[in-house]
């Protein structure tokens, strides 16, 4: 009984810390609805988009404002989104390109998570995330 507990609790937690999973961030999968083109790759430029629109109104504010967490959960649809393109697509030099912007788009958010309580660092940081928002939909559109 306990082992069975143990392997339902570690399958549990697997499925749960993996990728394209909702669990922390429910309304990350409402975003992704939202943002749902004709393949993988359209949806990220379309949640690419959208970040782009709630960066600009986060700007000015402080704090997990209403605006920021929406940039948040967005965040979190576009980190889970790269599941949806297809193995072909992987295997491109332009989609080795995007996974390294999407690691910037983490370090970004890592620092703007930091200042979200100060400006003008909150600002700055968030014109920082547009600019890779901006090159990451860039380089989406040639894997199209």
């Amino acid at each position: 009984m306990q082992r069975t507990i143990g392997m339902l609790a570690l399958a549990l937690m697997l499925t749960g810390l993996s990728g394209c999973s909702y669990l922390f961030y429910p309304r990350a999968g409402d975003y992704a609805t939202q943002a749902k083109g004709a393949s993988g790759v359209e949806t990220m430029i379309n949640l690419t988009q959208m970040m782009e629109a709630t960066a600009a109104k986060a700007k000015g504010g402080k704090g997990v404002d209403t605006a920021f967490d929406d940039l948040h959960n967005q965040l979190h649809a576009l980190m889970d989104s790269f599941c949806g393109v297809t193995d072909a697509q992987a295997k491109t030099p332009a989609y080795d390109l995007a996974k390294t912007h999407k690691k910037e788009l983490g370090a970004v958010f890592g620092r703007l998570w930091k200042f979200k309580d100060e400006q003008p660092q909150r600002d700055q940081h968030l014109d920082l995330l547009m600019t890779e928002l901006k090159e990451l939909r860039e380089t989406l559109q040639t894997l199209k």
